[in-house]
């Protein structure tokens, strides 16, 4: 199994990125590496931090793509950056996924643009994992797609269960439509008929749910617009940041909360590890033909080393086969019905 990875994406690049790659070998049995980027300066970095690079292959990338590009850079003035790169060699066959912690936007339109969609699927979309009280929760779309249609939110569904099945091992998951109330005719005419083929769509659709139910895992796939999923995965992860914040803060006010904090110290470092998003590794680009991961901007070396464990289910799982599979099926039979 070949996975390439994108040396220069996110905010730690190409040291953490390179460090992080370097354990994943040494984790991962059957495991290589193609790190994409400047050639000399990923030996440059390597050299300097007594790292070897000798177990991975270096395919030469000129340029880089910052946060700060607009997404269709990738395909005018970044031709030639470390993302584009790597997915000309995964739709080339060179390798047989992309892990990047680079530019969401231009991610997602080289996943599409590059690499194709698979058979069926009109939009890609995020799917990060999340916790929750009930387990892990997966979201989609959590901003890749600002406008949807309701036959898009419907794929969502399917892809994100195929998922959770797949990858997670959760057997029927339960797929929820994010809306402002629980009631079927709650939301706007996209909400609507979203529901309606949801609910027809062999899926274990359990309806609209409210934000504030998704961290009592009361559901294991959110389907979402983009804009909305956006909101929702970033006031989850601000809310975390704060709570914890907020709970350091109590703990060191004087002698007796120190105390205090070192009586419960397991239990708290078991709570920041409840809310570290460090622990679902990548988010796939979900209905790209092949597989391409996302993980987070400000990826460290173990960060990396989680998301190479999702790239690796990904895999194994054959979720974009399975996805194939199951959206032709959903075709099937919406055709048998309308004849």
């Amino acid at each position: 199994m070949k996975v390439l990875v994108d040396a220069f994406g996110g905010d730690n690049a190409p040291l953490e990125i390179i460090k992080g790659c370097i354990l994943c070998l040494k984790q991962y049995e059957g495991l290589s590496i193609g790190l994409v980027g400047n050639r000399e300066l990923i030996e440059q970095c390597a050299k300097e931090h007594d790292l070897s690079l000798d177990e991975m292959q270096i395919f030469d990338a000129p340029d880089r793509i910052s946060m700060e590009d607009e997404a269709g850079e990738i395909m005018k003035s970044k031709k030639n950056s470390s993302m584009a790169v790597g997915l000309q060699l995964l739709a080339k066959g060179e390798g047989d996924a992309f892990l990047s912690a680079g530019n969401s936007g231009a991610l997602i339109m080289g996943a599409t643009l590059i690499v194709k969609r698979i058979k069926g699927v009109k939009r890609p979309a995020f799917a990060p994992v999340m916790p929750s009280s009930g387990g892990p929760v997966l979201l989609i779309d959590s901003g890749a797609n600002i406008d949807v249609r309701p036959d898009m939110l419907q794929q969502f569904g399917v892809m994100g269960s195929v998922y959770m099945e797949n990858v997670l091992h959760i057997q029927n998951p339960r797929v929820a439509l994010a809306n402002v109330g629980t009631e079927d005719h709650k939301g706007g005419e996209l909400q609507h008929e979203a529901f309606r083929l949801l609910k027809n769509s062999g899926l274990n659709f359990i309806g609209n749910m409210e934000a504030r139910d998704f961290p009592a895992g009361a559901c294991d796939v959110i389907v979402a617009d983009g804009f909305t999923g956006n909101i929702i995965i970033k006031m989850y992860e601000g809310v975390a940041k704060e709570l914890m914040k907020k709970i350091k803060e109590m703990f060191m006010k004087n002698a007796k909360t120190k105390l205090a904090a070192l009586m419960i110290k397991k239990d708290i470092y078991e709570l920041k590890q409840y809310f570290d998003y460090n622990q679902y590794g990548a988010a796939p680009v979900m209905g790209s033909a092949k597989p391409v991961l996302k993980t987070h901007g400000s990826a460290k070396a173990e960060t990396i080393v989680t998301s190479m464990r999702s790239v690796i289910d990904f895999i194994n799982s054959d979720v974009t086969g399975k996805i194939a599979d199951r959206l032709a099926k959903l075709k099937e039979e919406k055709e048998e019905k309308t004849d």
